[in-house]
């Protein structure tokens, strides 16, 4: 009957929305599903009628019992078609969205992406589509609600007259209130989903930026912003609870209010109006068809709003500005391979012209560098030549070239098909791009290099080793297969540069615009890679190579050089005549010695590049693998196997607070009560109505009677709010609790877990799960209880009246428990793998919108959103399965619920005259309805289980390993530290206790204020050194010292926050430049600008219009990469201690304003001992003492001229980074 749907999950309905037939063609099961719901009304009206007049020939009882049946069993089944083509066709229609949301991120313009975070994407992704979803679900409801309601209204009619109008009277009162209620859920939902976008966009920045909170202990600060718009978002669910209140009383008490009024009218028109069984019970049966349209059509009207909202955003999102690639002519006649003339450009139609007046030729096959300061415009250079800018004026250039760089191998064929898709590329792409900061994607090494191509194993190998990676692939324990993890957390700075950089050299490009690959790279290898790569003699000899440098002493090399000022092109030309015509290259020069800057002006020096790669081979019994120093594979999340445990459950209890939990019971209990002495006080009024003719005094009495009707509705009603307010109080605190204990287990997570864990799968936690915790559990809880209560009051009643029914209940509440344990085990299992699987779409949605640059030069869309489609259809297969498993059920429930009613309506047939027509209306009635009251109990109580998987989900984080205590008992002085003096005694460190040491035995000392310099090849453990300081990596052995205090001993913040550290990484939060100095709001604004002039960005930062409060983007992607650094040194300025670690701080920057910083650092933190930890060996040559690291020991560790008189490793990589040896002064 469920049978898979044709063309299910092959990707054909991403990104296109279903079209009108097609998400109409559930309309006729809508229609046959409602006409059986007003049939099997009218059967049971002929069984109350045959009750009372009783003819001789009782068989038509039982055939009216048969077709009862028949009806409801048809009604079933008919209604479980209908809901599996409803939600299918809205599972398209968010695919749809999805597919469109994703194909729009790949081509929006960089000005577009700056008003759209990666958090509010994500939440158009999930939940806005989902919205749209669950309208969609809905929809028939618009026009089925209304058609219900005037077909019930009709059918009432023939029974009671015009007094039916004063019900419709009532239902036209309640329509204006509905609609107020629309209007402020609609201020309501904005509001919201303000709020939780806000909310994704912090969370997202706050876990991809990690490791800055943890190391400047700024978890507190992050996490009270956290908690400031959870609160803001709560204040909202709270207003939205309190309206909840009065569509809780529509639900319950309207249909009570229509019958109220039709009957107290029915009375008022004629004194002689009687109401009987069939009147009452048929009125009755009417009314509770009323109740669902009535309780629906709000809230769909109330969906219809809020889906407005969210298609208004999608619309603002889908409409926004792309790029235009017709802004650069690639037909036109020349030999150049890049050309702007008079070309001026901006981020944004109405931006500030970046770039001004640029008038280049690049010929083909030229090798260029582009040099200049900070924020000078080199970069942006690269991204005019890529169209990622908006171009103001003139014209741009940009050859393409459909010559298949693999020719020269051998290899025929043009198009290129991806190993994991059957994606194929029109042509070979004409532009490779290597970003100035790597873009690695979460999957094997190879993959990253390959990028969608075919291997061709020949040139793949000496991409390889002109990358320099040969070495690194000895190292990983899978060689390229290894994983390299989300973000690259299983490779160095540098490796990520050159899997990067292999990337681009393996796409067999026509033009390569290389920013700044060197920067993140040791000297040798750097010089390695220029060689064998960029140079004359190199890979790409052939090719046209725009290199953005800093690395001066490459300049001779060049076919052409560019000189950016303030965006402008200050100068140009080849070497000779820049030296020769302008004193500005010499100017540049001025960062070296004048030994350095001689030096420099020779050409490179060729490197042996076998030398390179046999000191860099590690051998195995010498030297621990990477592998076992640090080694993470990205984790597929966990999926728990069995049923949810108890005490999960029980945390959302304690959380939602013993007092709310006994109060709901108390006040459903008493709202359940009140409703079954409603009903049979009518039937007890309607027993008296037989004997009129007896009881005279009958008239007299009724409006009595009629007026405790209308208090026990009134009872009801208070109850009803009662209970939905107490439920908005419990949830609102469950939810805060939950939400601060998740986000309070996340920030005491170790670093390691972040980088071992998708983003997606953490995020994923705080939005759908916290999305089903706040909205749908406790209404599921509630809703369990009510049916609960439902069912038990039915069972006594239909009991009461009919004894031998509770016998043949026995086997039927038996079979429910069988069929609930089958669809349980299951259901459960899929609705996890459903949450898993969710995790994947946002992390390949994050991983793309961080490398969307990257892809749009590869020219890789396409398959990108062929991936995309496989990760979406992945969870479409979850949903799928849910789908299918829940119309198993319902059959299977519905159909012991229709035997249930047809055994009630026998067992009153064969009771004959001694059960009164008044009970057997009334056994009919509550026969009817525990179908479905026993169809939700089950479904609830299922629900309830498998939406406890977020529960337990949420608190997963809960049991993890975590960090040590932030503060503990013993604290350290507060002016400790005082000398600076740092110890290391036989200390060992591994990343994880299944890995190998990736420290071994470090024993040395510093000297108070003594400066040293930590050099070492690549995977060295230069960076592992400065983690251990601050116990990022824990000890497995020895321990650290700091003037006299094993940093053991104390709390990871008093520690943090006692040493200061410039990353490797310049991390930047979306805020103002002022925030992301002083996130903690410590300082004076005298103080920051007095730090921004030490840093040299006071001129940058004045000239900006807002200046301390400018808006940085999030990432910081509206400031240069070497400007981030800067703003991170100005954090450490401020935070002067007595221990600073520089871990690659200058990479980025040019060396003139690397030279400047130097000599700043030396003079502000002159009275500090200062680790530095650098590739530039510059950098470091004047350092008090140098440490040499080699696998993780320590060989060498002296003054600068011992080591060089030693001739050891520090000798080797001096003389490989050309600086001579009388450069070292000190």
């Amino acid at each position: 009957m469920f049978s898979s749907p044709r063309r299910w999950g092959d990707g054909s309905d991403y990104g296109r929305v279903p079209e009108g037939p097609e998400a109409q063609k559930c309309s006729p099961e809508k229609n046959a599903s409602f006409f059986s719901r007003m049939t099997y009304s009218w059967f049971s009206r002929q069984m109350i009628i045959f009750c009372e007049h009783r003819p001789d020939f009782g068989w038509s009882g039982y055939g009216y019992a048969l077709a009862l049946f028949v009806v409801v069993f048809l009604q079933t089944l008919i209604l479980q078609q209908y809901q599996r083509f409803n939600i299918l066709t809205s599972a398209k229609i968010k695919t749809a969205i999805i597919g469109l949301i994703y194909k729009k991120a790949l081509l929006v313009s960089n000005v577009s992406r700056k008003r759209f975070s990666t958090g509010e994407v994500i939440n158009l992704m999930s939940a806005d589509a989902q919205q749209l979803m669950d309208l969609t679900a809905n929809l028939n409801l618009l026009w089925s609600a209304p058609f219900q309601i005037l077909m019930a209204i009709s059918l009432l009619w023939q029974e009671l007259g015009p007094a039916v109008l004063a019900g419709v009277a009532v239902l036209v009162f309640v329509i204006p209130i509905n609609a107020l209620v629309a209007t402020r859920v609609k201020k309501l939902k904005k509001s919201q989903t303000k709020n939780k976008d806000k909310q994704i966009k912090l969370l997202n920045e706050i876990l991809h930026g990690i490791k800055i909170l943890k190391l400047y202990t700024w978890e507190p600060s992050y996490k009270k912003k956290i908690i400031e718009i959870r609160e803001q978002e709560l204040e909202v669910q709270k207003s939205a609870g309190y309206l909840a209140v009065f569509s809780m009383l529509t639900l319950t008490c309207i249909p009570f209010l229509v019958s109220l009024a039709t009957f107290g009218i029915y009375f008022l028109l004629d004194e002689g109006n009687i109401l009987t069984a069939t009147k009452v019970f048929t009125s009755m049966s009417l009314f509770n068809i009323l109740r669902l349209p009535l309780f629906d059509l709000p809230m769909v009207i109330s969906a219809v709003v809020q889906t407005r909202i969210s298609l208004n955003r999608l619309e603002d999102f889908l409409n926004t500005e792309e790029l235009h690639p017709q802004n650069i002519e690639t037909n036109y006649i020349g030999d150049h391979a890049v050309g702007f003339t008079n070309a001026s450009f901006s981020w944004g139609k109405t931006g500030i012209p970046v770039l001004k007046n640029l008038n280049i030729k690049i010929p083909e096959g030229a090798l260029v560098a582009v040099v200049g300061q900070v924020g000078s415009g080199k970069s942006s250079v690269l991204s005019a030549i890529l169209g990622e800018m908006e171009k103001l004026t003139g014209v741009v250039q940009r050859k393409v070239s459909y010559e298949h760089f693999f020719e020269a191998y051998h290899i025929t064929t043009f198009n290129l098909q991806s190993p994991c898709s059957q994606y194929q590329r029109t042509h070979q792409g004409s532009v490779a791009y290597v970003a100035q900061q790597a873009w690695i994607q979460n999957c094997i090494l190879q993959e990253n290099i390959l990028f969608g191509s075919i291997m061709q194993k020949q040139f793949y190998e000496r991409v390889l080793e002109a990358c320099a990676l040969l070495p690194d692939l000895e190292q990983l324990p899978n060689g390229d297969q290894t994983e390299i993890g989300e973000r690259g957390v299983n490779i160095s700075g540098g490796q990520k540069h050159r899997v990067s950089l292999a990337r681009a050299v393996y796409s067999g490009a026509d033009i390569y615009l290389l920013d700044d690959p060197f920067a993140a790279v040791d000297v040798h290898v750097g010089k390695q890679l220029f060689e064998k790569v960029i140079g004359s003699s190199g890979i790409l000899k052939n090719k046209t190579r725009i290199l953005v440098t800093h690395n001066l002493a490459l300049l001779p090399q060049m076919d052409l050089i560019v000189v950016m000022e303030s965006g402008r092109v200050a100068h140009m030309g080849t070497y000779q005549e820049l030296l020769s015509k302008t004193r500005n290259l010499t100017n540049l020069l001025q960062a070296f010695s004048e030994r350095e800057k001689a030096h420099a002006l020779k050409r490179v020096s060729v490197i042996n590049s076998r030398t390179i790669l046999k000191d860099q081979i590690l051998e195995q019994n010498d030297r621990p693998s990477l592998d076992q120093g640090k080694q993470f594979s990205m984790k597929k999340e966990k999926i728990p196997i069995g049923g949810v445990k108890f005490s999960i459950i029980l945390k959302y209890l304690q959380a939602f607070g013993w007092l709310w939990v006994w109060l709901s019971v108390a006040t459903y209990l008493g709202q359940n009560l009140v409703g079954i002495g409603q009903n049979l006080w009518l039937s007890a009024w309607v027993k008296e109505a037989k004997h009129k003719n007896e009881f005279t005094e009958w008239k007299q009495i009724r409006s009595n009677k009629l007026n405790i009707y209308g208090l026990l509705g009134l009872m009801q009603g208070l109850f009803v709010c009662s209970g939905a307010y107490i439920l908005t109080r419990g949830s609102l605190a469950a939810s805060r609790t939950l939400h601060t204990q998740l986000l309070d287990n996340v920030l005491h997570l170790p670093l390691r877990f972040f980088e071992t864990n998708p983003i997606g799968q953490i995020i994923s936690r705080f939005t759908k799960d916290m999305f089903i915790i706040d909205i749908r559990f406790h209404y599921y809880l509630r809703t369990w209880v009510n049916c609960t209560l439902d069912v038990i009051g039915t069972v006594l009643v239909i009991g009461g009246a009919l004894p031998l029914f509770i016998l043949g209940v026995i086997p039927l509440v038996f079979l429910y428990f069988t069929i609930q344990r089958y669809y349980v085990a299951s259901s459960r299992q899929i609705r996890r793998l459903a949450g898993a699987s969710r995790s994947p779409i946002i992390s390949h949605f994050s991983e793309t919108l961080s490398g969307v640059s990257t892809i749009r030069a590869f020219g890789h869309e396409q398959r990108f959103i062929q991936q995309n489609k496989e990760v979406v259809n992945e969870n479409l297969v979850c949903f799928y399965n849910n789908v299918i498993s829940n119309r198993w059920l319902s059959v299977r429930l519905e159909l012991l619920g229709d035997l249930m009613v047809f055994f009630a309506a026998v067992l009153t047939v064969l009771a004959g005259k001694s059960i009164d027509s008044a009970i057997v209306g009334l056994s009919i009635s509550y026969a009817l309805n525990i179908t479905q009251s026993l169809n939700f109990w089950v479904r609830k109580a299922c629900e309830i289980e498998t939406n406890a998987v977020s529960i337990e989900r949420v608190c997963e984080y809960e049991n993890m390993d975590k960090e040590a205590p932030w503060i503990m008992s013993k604290r350290p002085p507060s002016q400790w530290p005082d000398k600076g003096i740092v110890e290391f005694i036989n200390y060992q460190a591994r990343y994880r206790d299944d890995l190998g040491l990736a420290l071994q035995d470090i024993t040395f000392q510093t000297h108070g204020e003594e400066k040293i310099g930590i050099v070492g090849r690549t995977g060295a453990g230069k960076s592992t050194l400065s983690n251990c300081l601050f116990r990022i990596v824990e000890r497995s052995g020895g321990k650290i010292i700091i003037d006299g205090i094993d940093i053991s001993t104390i709390g990871l913040h008093d520690l943090r926050g006692k040493l200061n550290i410039i990353p490797q990484d310049p991390v930047l939060f979306s805020g103002t430049l002022q925030m992301n100095l002083d996130p903690l709001d410590k300082y004076s604004d005298s103080e920051l600008w007095e730090v921004l002039e030490l840093c040299h960005l006071k001129e940058f930062v004045q000239s900006l219009p807002k200046k301390l409060l400018h808006e940085i983007t999030e990432g910081g992607e509206n400031l240069s990469v070497g400007q981030r650094q800067l703003v991170c040194l100005a954090r450490a300025l401020l935070r002067k201690t007595k221990i600073l670690i520089l871990d690659e701080a200058t990479a980025s920057i040019d060396f003139e304003t690397d030279n400047l910083v130097q000599t700043t650092i030396r003079k502000e933190f002159s009275d500090c001992t200062i680790l530095t930890i650098a590739h530039r060996l510059h950098s470091i040559i004047d350092s008090d003492r140098v440490l040499v690291l080699d696998s993780g020991r320590i060989t060498e560790f002296e003054t600068p001229q011992n080591l060089i008189c030693q001739k050891g490793l520090f000798f080797e990589m001096l003389t490989e980074a050309g600086i001579p040896e009388d450069s070292v002064t000190k």
